[in-house]
């Protein structure tokens, strides 16, 4: 099962060649995995997946430790948000991949059916670190409960 978060592009997000800009694809990765995965004050915003406290303050932190984005197609600008997919790839005993999959938006079934572009793929490694002393700390029963259906194949990188 995967989770669909919209991210609308900005204005900033292009270079000079009119396209998304490389460096900013982790911002859109970590935008969507932040809406993905992040629990907030406000329980009506969280989704099913947000069990990670990402206040300040929070006894846990995430850090990433690795990153891979592949580019399939340059992301042109558009008004709709981009579909980014997410799931789990890996959930180890201190870490877990999160896996995307960068789509231009849902198309809308009533207008027929257009063709979804697959822009990126992309992965990235998350330790849960205590907060306290910087050391990996197990992932909890509660995220782990939370997490289980959402663990799929990892994605598969073209090693060309």
């Amino acid at each position: 099962m995967r989770l669909h978060v919209p991210v609308r592009l900005r204005w900033s997000d292009f270079d000079a060649y009119q396209h998304v800009n490389n460096a900013e694809m982790l911002r859109l990765l970590e935008e969507a995995r932040i809406e993905a995965f992040w629990a907030t004050d406000d329980p009506a915003s969280n989704s099913e997946l947000a069990v990670i406290d990402g206040r300040p303050g929070s006894p846990t932190i995430s850090l990433i430790a690795r990153q891979e984005v592949e580019y399939l197609l340059p992301i042109p600008y558009q008004r709709t948000p981009l579909d980014i997919e997410l799931w789990i790839g890996r959930l180890g005993g201190a870490s877990l991949q999160i896996c995307y999959e960068i789509y231009s938006a849902i198309p809308d079934e009533s207008e027929g059916a257009p063709v979804r572009s697959l822009f990126a793929k992309a992965s990235s490694t998350l330790v849960m670190v205590d907060a306290a002393n910087g050391k990996p700390q197990r992932i909890s029963d509660l995220a782990r409960t939370a997490w289980a259906p959402y663990v799929e194949d990892q994605i598969e990188f073209d090693r060309r």
